[in-house]
Formats: C-alpha cells, structure tokens, sequence
C-alpha cells in the first residue's frame, strides 16, 4: 500500500478498540516469568553450552601475545574462540569497531576471546586462565582536548544556514552566547545482551534481544561472509534496549562462532560490568548557543554549534537538529563537528540528538528570557512557528505546542512560580519551578505484516516487529482487532522472527506508527479476501462485532475461511508526504524541585508532561513510554555521567553501582496529557511516535528549576550538589 496522500475516514476512526487504554496482553507472560527472554530460552535447542566473554584489558594498542594453554586444559572446557580461530570476519555497516578484537584493538573491553564450556561457571573461570600481552598505544580520550581536530562530519547534513547569522547576532540588542555540557550515558537496559547461537548445516538461527531484526539479519549473514537467506534471528521479549540494540553486538556474534567451534548451541550474556564499555553509549557533548533578540523578545538570530566524538568511522551527536525547526529567526546557524576518540563506540540512545540538544537550548532559552524579563513560557510561544524556519515554504503537519505550553502551565499552577531566584521555602528545601518545550521528529518507514484469518474466526499477526518493553503487541493487536470488527481476545500477535514479513522494527520513535501501519494495509488485503469469499462487495462490507454486514447480508467472519485459512500480506509504503511536511511531535514540560538548603540534595517534587503526538493508540501504554522518558530525563539531569578515565580510555563506573540511575525514591508522581489531535499527513493511523518524546527537553526543565530554586546556573551535566553549594542562598 502507498501511502502517498493524506489518510481520509477508514476503519480505525472507528475508535472502538483503537485509543482505549488497554492492558498489555503480553503482560501475563512478564508478570509471571513465562515471557521467553534471550538467555532463558531453554527449550529451542538442546545442549546448550556456555560462553564467556574476555574483554581487552587496553583501550587502544595491540595483542603480542594470548596464552590459551591453561584455560584450554581447564574443567569442563569445549572451545575458545578468538580472531586468529574464528576465520575471516566481515564487519556490518552499523558497527564501527569489530565486534572481535584482535591483533588491533580499538577500544577498552572490544572482545578479545570467548571461553565455551559445559557450565557458566567453568566458562568465566577458564577465561580467567587465559594471559594476555598487549602493546598499548597513545590514545585521544578527552573531548575537550580534542575539539580543535574536530572535523565535519560526512552523514547527513551537519550543518543549516538560513539568513546572515553572524550579522543578525552582531545587530540583535539582547544577546546570549553560553556553552553547555552534556556527559556520556550508558543505556544501563535491565536485561543484558544476551544471544542463544544453533548452527543446523549451513544454516543459523540466533535467538537473541534485538530491536532491528531485518538489519540484524544481514550484518551477521555480512560479517560471517554467507547468505543473509541462511540466517534466522528471532527476539520475540526483550527486556529494555533504548537503541543499545538496535545492531548486532559481540553476544550475538560469538555466540554463532562458538557454536559452529564446538558444534553445538552456545549461549552467551554479557555480564554487566562489560556492556557499558563493550556496548555502545550516548557520545558526550560540547554545545555552543547564541541567541539575538528585540527588546520586544522576538527571535531574530539564533545559532547553535555541538561537538562529540567517536572512534574513527563512527558517527556524531547531532545535538543541534531541534533547533533547526523550534523556534523563529530570520538568521540562523546550526554546526556539528566530530572529534576522533579512542573510548568505546558512541551510538544511538533514546532520543538521539534532542535529548542532548534539547538539555542545553531550553537552558538558554531560559536565560535569554530571564535577559529580557520575560516569563520562560510566554517567551517560547512567542517565537513559535508554523512553518520550517530554514524553509518557510515547508510547513508542519500539525504542531501544537503553543497549546501544550498554555495547558500545562495551567495545570502545573505556572503563576505561582516566584521569578526570583532562592526565595521559595518549604521548611528546610529551597523550591523551584522550571519548564522546557520538547520537540522530537515522527520518522516514517517502510513496514510490512501478514495477517491469517483461520476457521476459528481467530486473526493471527506476523511481523518481524519488536516490542523493547513499549507495547508493540498490544497496539498491533488493537490495530487488527478494530480492522476485522474483532475483540481482542481473538487476535494473535507473533513478532520478532526473521522469517516473518520485514517491519520498521523498534527505535527513533518510529516503531508505533509505521508497525501499525504495515498491520493496516495487510488487514486492507484480508478485508478484500473475506468479503471475497463470503460473496459480498469489500469496498461497502462492515466488519463489526466478529460479522461482515454488506448489501442487506450479515454473516459470521469466521465463515470466510471455512473452505480454509486466508493469508494476506502488505507493506506500507511511505510517499513524499515527509518530505513535503515537516512531521514533529511536541511537548511542554513542567518540573518542580526541593533544594536542601544546607547539602544542596535535589529533589524532583512534581513532574508534567503535556504531549502533542498524533492520534494515541493505546493511552495507558503511551504514558507508560512518557514517563520512562520523563524518569531518564531526570536520572540525566542529576546525577547519570559515564566517567572517563583519560589516562586509560574508559568508562569507570562501569556497573549499576557506579553508574547512577534514578530508582522509585526519586521520582514523585508524573502526570502525563495528550492533547487530542490525529495526524492524517503521517499515516493511515493518524498517529505519530511518542517513545522519545517523554525524554526530550525534561532534563533542562530540571536544571531551570534548581536555577529557580537557589539562584545557581549549572549548564554542564549533570547538577550535582557539588556544583550547588558554593552559589547556595544563606541560610535562615
């Protein structure tokens, strides 16, 4: 199906399953442990062995020589694998370092070996046998040091220009030209990588937690040199990717080598103090933001440069793409620039680019507006835009932010909010407000899904689809149940499996909308197939309430596949309607926090979201993706900061001890609103991805808060006490 014009009225507009709040119907399995997950996936092939996974103790140099004697002579011990063993590896496109490191290594814990053996417990001990000599070699671990060898990054389109900048900056009469901070993020998902590796023949499958399932398909089939026709990957539960999964990573790959060394099934997890060094993170960044405005408050210039870096082929953070599109001025600027870094591989994170971009530009939209006594509110929706600012022809499918930010500062009680700084007290806690607006993008891709139709009057759906925990079964299942006039207990949903139709699989906030959409066009088919078969017109059949009602007639659905199951298959296939729109989703972001007066302790008090993102399949679920992201934002604002030792090259605090997350104490009760709104220029669903949305601009509402609660500007992350308490107001 193309979808090439705007949607018109079609059976979703139904609403009678679509836009309910509805349970998880996978949640029975999570809740009582049944949902089968990588590791634990017992049953797919018997004998399974166990990997370990030896990391490089360097973070750039090379391997002279690998002692295997010790760990090869050790109980219980089946193979090991290193690159001199495996054979000739290719490398995917999507990884920037080699997933098995040797003779070069190119960052600290790359692979260097795994250990097969009948238990876990033998694996991790023979790994611990094997003796390593490197060569280490000079490496680039400090991002500031390395700005001035920055370079122009080749993807994408680093850099906009609309209008004279420089010139409108120099003529503005208020100004601002700040730079702000953002350190490293781990994705720190709750389950590990983890990858299950059967070889049958030629032919492999990997049972694994992967969020792309298509492109992981290829890359395994392109780094072990065969047909991607031969390999089967299959992810139907995965616990928590946040884009650290959206590639093939070393679990996957050494557990197909081990497998096809000792000649049979290996498993093999990565324990958590490797992932965040082995894995991928979100890169750190150096941003620069210049502001010019009137006295009357209105945008006339407005320039924003980022730096990040990355091992050599790797990509940037582009932490400048939200202000190409948030706010007017004529004169405007956006830079990227990449620095070469010998740290483990910068990737995708949720939300990347915004989450990063948005931290530092709603600080200084907050400090442009305190320039010219304005309130931070009425400053934003008065540089609000309707069109692409850097292309005024182009305009916004829908955009709603004024909207968000008047409802929810009316909801939060924004008028209570004392401007001056430090005086709001509530016993011992200095208390602020602050706010942000969020932007984040509604990417669109091509999905396809099968849809079967069985005697039973049972729908199944296939798609390679993901669900990282966001609800993709269920919103699938709402989408075929409303297309057939079904309740939900007769569909079936099966994701996750290569061998099933190629979805858009699981990341930049696409997932949702585009899956949903494949299942639209495929139950499209299965509506034509039916009435078909039951001898009744499809362009005027009523599917409702498990009948088909055509021409006077009502018969049983079900009845439709009496002489057999019908299968029907289709891909929704994206037009120019992206191209020609500028497709966002937007948010106000309302935060107030307690400072302690004496230690400077931040505590988030209150929290709203007022979110305009389309058409809401399912509300429970799509507010349990804002908080997430509302929670992540918080955990980046405080107190996450993946820190770099820049003597060695890597991250320290590599572990869940070290590296600090937000748990429930620190987070009060958040409150979540969508405004109503349906999006017919995004898809036939009318809806747009909210996944990323509920992390976009929060951390920076957090830190004008803080900034409100005790007079200290903290624009490099995260604010932490230490930062606070030499600015603190007196105490009383």
């Amino acid at each position: 199906m193309k979808f090439d014009t705007p949607a018109t009225t079609n059976p979703i507009d139904r609403l009678k399953v679509v836009g309910k709040p509805t349970d998880r119907i996978d949640g029975p399995l999570k809740t009582t442990g049944t949902a089968p997950y990588a590791y634990e996936r017992h049953d797919v092939a018997a004998n399974q062995a166990y990997g370990h996974v030896l990391g490089a103790a360097i973070a750039r140099g090379r391997i002279v020589s690998m002692d295997l004697s010790k760990a090869k002579r050790a109980p219980g011990v089946l193979g090991i694998v290193t690159a001199r063993t495996a054979g000739p590896l290719g490398k995917g496109r999507a990884n920037t370092a080699a997933l098995l490191g040797g003779p070069d290594i190119a960052h600290y814990h790359q692979a260097v070996a795994l250990v097969v053996a009948e238990t876990f417990e033998q694996a991790r001990s023979a790994a611990e046998l094997i003796k390593v000599d490197y060569a280490g070699a000079d490496g680039r671990y400090d991002l500031a040091a390395a700005l001035d060898g920055a370079v122009k990054p080749e993807r994408r389109e680093p850099d906009s220009a609309a209008g004279d900048f420089e010139a409108g900056f120099a003529a503005a009469p208020v100004t601002l030209d700040q730079t702000y901070s953002t350190p490293d993020h781990a994705h720190a998902m709750m389950e590990p990588f983890a990858s299950i590796a059967a070889w049958n023949g030629d032919a492999l499958t990997i049972w694994t937690s992967n969020q792309l399932i298509d492109l992981t398909r290829n890359e395994v089939a392109t780094t072990l040199g065969m047909p991607p026709e031969k390999v089967r990957i299959d992810s139907p539960f995965i616990g928590g990717g946040f884009g650290g999964k959206l590639f093939v990573r070393a679990d996957a790959l050494l557990a197909a080598l081990g497998a096809r060394q000792v000649g049979r099934p290996v498993k093999v997890a990565l324990s958590r103090p490797m992932m965040f060094n082995n894995s991928t993170h979100r890169p750190a960044t150096i941003q620069r933001i210049r502001i010019g405005a009137g006295r009357d408050g209105r945008i006339g210039a407005i320039g924003h440069e980022s730096w990040s870096g990355n091992l050599p082929g790797g990509g940037a953070e582009y932490a400048t793409q939200q202000t190409r599109l948030l706010y007017a001025g004529a004169d405007r600027m956006t830079r990227t620039r990449l620095a070469t870094l010998d740290l483990p591989e910068g990737n995708a994170m949720r939300a990347p680019g915004e989450a990063p971009g948005l931290m530092a530009l709603e600080i200084a939209m907050d400090e442009m507006a305190e320039k010219l006594g304005m309130d931070p509110v009425e400053f934003r929706i008065l540089n609000d835009t309707q069109v692409d600012p850097e292309k005024p022809e182009r305009k916004f499918s829908q955009r709603q932010l004024t909207q968000c930010l008047r409802q929810g500062a009316e909801r939060f009680g924004w008028s209570r909010r004392n401007p001056r700084t430090g005086s709001v007290r509530d016993g011992r806690w200095l208390v602020g407000m602050g706010m942000a607006a969020a932007i984040r993008g509604n990417p669109v891709r091509n999905s396809a899904a099968r849809v079967r139709l069985g005697r039973d009057g049972v729908v199944t759906v296939e798609t390679d689809m993901t669900d990282i925990g966001t609800g993709s079964y269920t919103i699938i299942a709402q989408t075929a149940a409303e297309m057939m006039g079904l309740p939900l207990d007769k569909v079936v949903v099966r994701l996750g499996d290569s061998d099933f139709p190629v979805s858009c699989g699981s990341g930049g906030q696409f997932g949702a909308n585009c899956s949903t959409s494949g299942v639209y066009a495929a139950c499209i088919k299965l509506r034509e197939a039916a009435a078909g078969a039951l001898g009744l017109d499809p362009a005027t059949a009523i599917f409702e309430d498990g009948m088909v009602r055509a021409g006077g007639q009502s018969v049983a659905l079900a009845d439709a596949a009496r002489n057999g199951e019908l299968v029907a298959e289709d891909l929704i296939e994206f037009g120019g309607l992206a191209k020609e729109y500028a497709q966002q989703t937007f948010a106000g972001h309302f935060v107030e926090v307690g400072v302690d007066a004496a230690t400077a302790e931040v505590r988030v008090r209150r929290m709203l979201a007022v979110c305009a993102a389309g058409r809401i399949l399912n509300p429970k679920a799509a507010r349990s993706q804002v908080i997430g992201g509302m929670t992540m934002a918080v955990g980046a604002a405080l107190m996450e900061d993946l820190v770099v030792d820049k003597r060695r090259g890597f991250f320290v605090n590599h572990d869940l001890a070290g590296y600090e997350v937000p748990v429930h104490a620190d987070i009060p009760h958040q409150e979540v609103v969508f405004l109503g709104e349906t999006d017919p220029i995004s898809s036939p669903m009318k809806a747009k991805g909210v996944g990323e949305l509920g992390i976009c601009g929060v951390g920076a509402a957090v830190a004008n808060a803080v900034y409100n609660a005790t007079g200290v500007r903290v624009r490099d992350y995260p604010v932490t006490l230490d930062k606070l308490l030499k600015g603190m107001p007196e105490m009383v």
